[in-house]
């Protein structure tokens, strides 16, 4: 037999072997068998993305007034995420297995050609070969013999031709059920696409302009919990205050570190939380007096602090570098005469909420009780003044949340929000509210409105609660 015979033998006898082996076992490989069944799209069952978070307004208090509630999505939302890979993957797989029957197809084809040709001459062959035998005598014996074994080489290709016409139309086959499966996996990839992590992205970004919207509708709530804490970072000493600007931006995130109650005058600021973490300062201010206590704020860029060994307030402005005002507190005790529990000259609390800057102390005309003043920002002039009955020296700290003041039994392990007073009513309530103290010594505790957050400062350590309001939300009958 020639070589180009025994080559096209090898070629049409592999790809016999291919298409034999692609019947039996592409099907599997796929799910196509006898007995499995693809579904089509309009027999899939229809997914039902869940809504996931939800905010109402339907329930009303006693007095009429809308309650907002947010209830939160479960959290197995993002169980179907495994079956959602899986499909893609699979869905990969039966592509790439499509596209390298393809390439098959195409060579095939091409195969396929050449063995038509090869059949016309045979053909050509075997006309002659009769035309030949009719006129054998005119012919020498030795050219009739080599036509002859010719014909007989090429006649057993008959029947391979025939099972590679076969093998090719298998393959088309093959071809057409890769397509209908790659159909099917899109629809049922289409039909769980809620799920995707993009979607899910983009239901995130939906659900917190939702609650945004909320949020700008709530008024002032009452303490109801207090969660965490959660530690921010390890620095100082036992004693110190760290602070946030409730009036600033979204962009502003500056973070301002003041650390001991006393003999310092050495303000750090940090441009992030994150640079905070790191410790990377942007910026240190030299004031130009020292400060006592721990219970300082910082109120739309400036910071209030109380001038040492005075119950003198001032007012200094970070972005010109400059005391813009200051002012004495009236009657107000100073230098640990009227301290929280854990001294530290922590008479005077400067603090501020939704509402604006207040100063917290006592004096000897309310018997040594906790008085609540507002502060005029610009002027540190006091527009109004709250007397209580809780002794300043019974308190372990207190902070300020829409107006009203609250205030903690210790300011060691075991302490909760044991008192609070509304200026609003000019009402107080024992209350009952624990928090962990985590580093068990805590020597500064302020509320953030932006944040609805509490800043600590514990035993060395700077901590954020997070505390839960009850909230009422505004209505058009209510403005």
């Amino acid at each position: 037999m020639s070589p180009p015979l025994l080559r096209l033998g090898a070629v049409l006898s592999t790809m016999a072997m291919i298409s034999n082996w692609m019947s039996q076992t592409l099907p599997s490989l796929v799910g196509l068998n006898t007995t499995t069944r693809l579904s089509t799209p309009d027999t899939l069952t229809q997914i039902s993305p869940k809504e996931g978070w939800q905010v109402y307004s339907s329930a009303q208090d006693p007095d009429g007034r809308c309650i907002c509630t947010v209830v939160a999505p479960e959290q197995n939302l993002c169980s179907r995420d495994a079956k959602s890979r899986q499909l893609r993957q699979l869905l990969e797989k039966v592509q790439n297995m499509s596209q390298s029957i393809e390439v098959l197809n195409l060579r095939t084809q091409r195969d396929f050609q050449y063995v038509l040709k090869m059949e016309t001459q045979m053909k050509g062959l075997k006309a002659k070969f009769r035309q030949i035998e009719d006129d054998r005598k005119t012919l020498m014996t030795k050219h009739f013999q080599e036509l002859r074994g010719k014909m007989d080489e090429l006649l057993p290709l008959i029947p391979v031709l025939e099972q590679y016409k076969t093998d090719a139309k298998l393959i088309t086959q093959f071809k057409e059920e890769i397509r209908n499966l790659s159909a099917v996996l899109t629809g049922i990839q289409e039909e769980i696409g809620a799920y995707d992590y993009e979607e899910l992205h983009q239901r995130v970004l939906s659900l917190e302009t939702r609650l945004r919207d909320c949020m700008k509708k709530l008024t002032c709530g009452k303490l109801m919990k207090i969660t965490g804490p959660i530690t921010v970072k390890t620095s100082g000493t036992r004693f110190g205050a760290w602070m946030t600007d409730p009036l600033a931006s979204e962009k502003n995130n500056r973070v301002w570190y003041m650390d001991s109650y006393t003999n310092n005058k050495i303000v750090r600021e940090y441009k992030s939380m994150a640079d905070f973490v790191s410790g990377a300062e942007s910026r240190t201010y030299n004031l130009p007096f020292k400060w006592a206590g721990t219970n300082h704020v910082v109120y739309n860029g400036s910071l209030y602090f109380n001038k040492y060994q005075s119950n003198i307030i001032i007012k200094y402005s970070f972005d010109l570098g400059r005391v813009l005002a200051q002012r004495s507190l009236e009657y107000a005790g100073f230098h640990n005469v009227y301290p929280y529990t854990w001294g530290g000259f922590s008479d005077i609390d400067l603090m501020a909420d939704e509402i604006g800057l207040w100063a917290v102390y006592a004096t000897n005309q309310n018997a040594g009780n906790i008085v609540i003043s507002q502060l005029n920002q610009d002027t540190l002039e006091v527009t109004k003044s709250w007397s209580t009955g809780y002794p300043k020296r019974s308190a372990g700290e207190s902070f300020m949340i829409c107006g009203t003041l609250y205030v903690t039994n210790s300011h060691l392990t075991g302490a909760k929000v044991y008192y609070s007073y509304s200026t609003k009513t000019s009402t107080y309530e024992y209350t009952d509210i624990p928090f962990h103290n985590q580093y068990f010594h805590i020597s500064m505790l302020d509320y953030n409105a932006r944040d609805r957050a509490l800043y600590a400062w514990n035993n060395g350590h700077q901590v954020l609660f997070n505390v839960t309001l009850f909230h009422i939300i505004k209505t058009e009958d209510d403005t």
